[in-house]
């Protein structure tokens, strides 16, 4: 990583407290890694030209930022940039918010999985059905992704897909509703799966 990229200074926030990091400047550190670390990048390429705001660069304000959000103090929850704004490459106080683990989970692409497919479809690859599309959706109750069918066509099986995961979603909007900031939960039940996702 990059040197001087974030600026630790002395305040109302620690870096440690006990001999162990907090909680504030793990998430920290974790975040200007993920931007400006080569290394991690070429590990997770998803994160290529993701960057920090210059707000968010500064431990201590980040950090009076974290204590100030919905769902920071619960177990599970975890820093995301890009549910509230679909697409989003810049971790700020605008654009992050915390969120379960299961609806962050939600969002996973598998770009490298799936190849030049829309998310959800692959090739069927099996004997007879070799010139045909599967699509796949991981619902809350499974753990493996669930098969939604064989279809003839790439969009059939991405329209299947997209009304799969759209549910999902609402579905875990619901659940959590009670503990997430209500512009997450706004954000999932507007959310739109794209074929370009």
């Amino acid at each position: 990583m990059r040197q001087n990229i974030g600026i630790y200074q002395k305040g109302e926030y620690v870096a440690k407290r006990g001999g162990l990091h907090t909680k504030e400047y793990k998430l920290w550190f974790a975040m200007l890694t993920r931007c400006y670390s080569n290394t991690y990048k070429e590990k997770e390429p998803s994160y290529i030209n993701c960057m920090v705001s210059e707000n968010f660069k500064n431990f201590q304000f980040f950090a009076r930022w974290c204590n100030r959000q919905v769902g920071f103090n619960l177990e599970d929850f975890q820093l995301d940039k890009d549910i509230l704004v679909k697409g989003n490459k810049v971790y700020s106080e605008e654009t992050c918010c915390f969120v379960p683990r299961q609806i962050n989970n939600l969002f996973t692409l598998s770009k490298r999985a799936r190849g030049d497919l829309p998310i959800g479809v692959y090739k069927d690859d099996t004997g007879r059905s070799a010139k045909l599309y599967k699509a796949v959706c991981k619902t809350l109750e499974d753990k493996n992704q669930k098969s939604l069918g064989r279809f003839h066509t790439i969009g059939e099986a991405f329209s299947a897909y997209k009304t799969c995961k759209e549910s999902v979603i609402k579905q875990a909007a619901e659940i959590w509703r009670e503990n997430i900031d209500p512009r997450v939960y706004q954000a999932l039940v507007s959310y739109v799966v794209e074929v370009t996702d």
